[in-house]
């Protein structure tokens, strides 16, 4: 009865899973696939702990309250932090396949190494080097992304820096073999121990020549091999749950790395391994022009008069947590019958859908957030495009300038406007280390200053009568 109880959570909690991936599709269902996800892990979890051969184990109820501890402080870190807790959600998960397929190799060759079978032996090795290099390079990414100090936001590169990586991951791919083939040789424990420490090393090696601009991309692809070391704890643990729920995290995750790349026009390679966002000395292209300076009067004016404006919202925004400050300014922009449109680049801000959830926290409608392909055609009609904070997935020379890390990849056509006006903290360069060329273009004009104080400037110029 009790098995067929199991059997019964399992098939629930995986429908649930399929129906919370297939809701988070549309917006207008996101948050049924919040509470199918949610409930379908609870139902997991409550089938697997209830188990006879589980439920005696009442230390495990101390797990579970620790997981309390750490879990509810993390889900009320603000919007702007989502990206690096999502990595942290990646490391704790890739931590845990880790620690488990290392507690079963070692428990089994004492207790009963005839259930160390080449399948079974295989899957712990997978388990254990997915997990513990999604552990150290989630832990890396969430580093760099809150910007910790002793860890760079900048790629780290060396000479040969891929072949030391590449040989890294072989050496402890070896090392699996060979523990495969003689689970419980004398020497086989040391070599189970290497495969550890080379996977935790990779981790940290695989990351740190990564950029910032990368990160979205690299935050899917962690995604998607924690989801991958859960198949295989699912495996070593013979959980069929854990193998469904595991399959859905590492294909949603792939799919999601697959559609980051072709947004940048990139492949996996070059995103692991081509070091992108490395600063690069500038390099001339053409005549070198100056940077116009508009001012919070003469921008507020330019916006009254357009018919059109499309926001441009990038990573600024979030640092300077001004998306209700954009809302303000959508308010009083429609209030005057102007069309606003925010134009969203799949690989602004530093997570995928990054500048969508900051935009839903400011109850910006869904229907004014238009994705890239659909926002470039209408660009020529724009009479003011506002960018917030964006950088490279707006530059220009992303279209022809082949020295640059960003040739080839697609941008939101801002060029194309008929006045630009961009808000920037600085003259430093975006994440891939080049000078914007739409920064200096006749029709651009800058508003240096912290993304909210300068939006909050705009509002108060349409809030207090001064414009007609």
């Amino acid at each position: 009865m009790t098995r067929a109880v199991a059997q019964f959570a399992a098939i629930l909690a995986t429908a649930l899973f399929i129906f919370s991936l297939h809701w988070m599709n549309d917006p207008k269902t996101a948050r049924h696939g919040v509470v199918a996800g949610v409930s379908g892990m609870l139902v997991a979890v409550l089938a697997t702990w209830f188990q006879p051969e589980i439920v005696h184990h009442g230390w495990i109820v101390l797990a579970i309250v620790a997981g309390f501890i750490v879990g509810v402080p993390l889900s009320r870190v603000p919007l702007t932090a989502v990206p690096q807790r999502t990595a942290l959600s990646h490391a704790f998960g890739g931590l845990a396949a880790g620690l488990v397929g290392t507690a079963e190799y070692y428990l089994w060759v004492g207790k009963g190494p005839e259930l160390l079978t080449p399948f079974r032996m295989s899957a712990i090795v997978a388990e254990v080097i997915l997990g513990f290099l999604t552990f150290t390079g989630s832990l890396m990414a969430a580093g760099k992304l809150q910007e910790v100090r002793w860890i760079p936001q900048r790629p780290v590169t060396y000479p040969g820096q891929n072949f030391v990586n590449i040989g890294i991951l072989g050496v402890a791919v070896v090392l699996g073999v060979l523990v495969v083939l003689q689970p419980t040789a004398v020497w086989s424990g040391r070599a189970f121990s290497g495969i550890v420490g080379l996977a935790v090393l990779f981790g940290v090696l695989l990351i740190i020549p990564i950029g910032g601009a990368d990160m979205p991309t690299v935050i899917s692809i962690l995604n998607s091999y924690a989801g991958l070391s859960a198949v295989a704890m699912g495996f070593v643990l013979d959980n069929k749950l854990l193998v469904t729920a595991g399959a859905l995290d590492g294909s949603s995750g792939l799919i999601l790395s697959i559609i980051m790349c072709r947004a940048m026009n990139r492949s996996f390679m070059n995103v692991l391994f081509g070091a992108f966002g490395q600063v690069q000395a500038a390099t001339a292209v053409g005549e070198q022009k100056e940077w116009k300076q508009e001012t919070i009067e003469g921008a507020a004016q330019l916006l009254e008069q357009a018919s059109l404006v499309v926001i441009i919202p990038g990573y600024g925004m979030a640092v300077a947590q001004a998306q209700h400050k954009v809302r303000e300014l959508y308010d009083q922009l429609t209030k005057r019958g102007i069309a606003v449109k925010f134009a969203i680049h799949p690989v602004a801000g530093r997570m995928p859908g990054h500048m969508n959830v900051l935009l839903a926290e400011a109850n910006i409608p869904y229907t004014a957030l238009v994705e890239m392909d659909e926002i470039n055609p209408e660009m020529p009609q724009c009479d003011v495009a506002l960018v917030i904070g964006a950088n490279d997935v707006v530059n220009p020379a992303a279209r022809y300038a082949k020295h640059t890390p960003i040739y080839g990849m697609p941008i939101i056509d801002a060029d194309k406007a008929k006045t630009v006006l961009a808000i920037k903290r600085s003259k430093n360069p975006g994440f891939a280390g080049i000078d914007n060329e739409l920064y200096v273009q006749d029709n651009t004009w800058m508003l240096f200053g912290d993304a909210k104080a300068v939006l909050g400037d705009l509002v108060k110029q349409f809030g207090s009568g001064g414009l007609h």
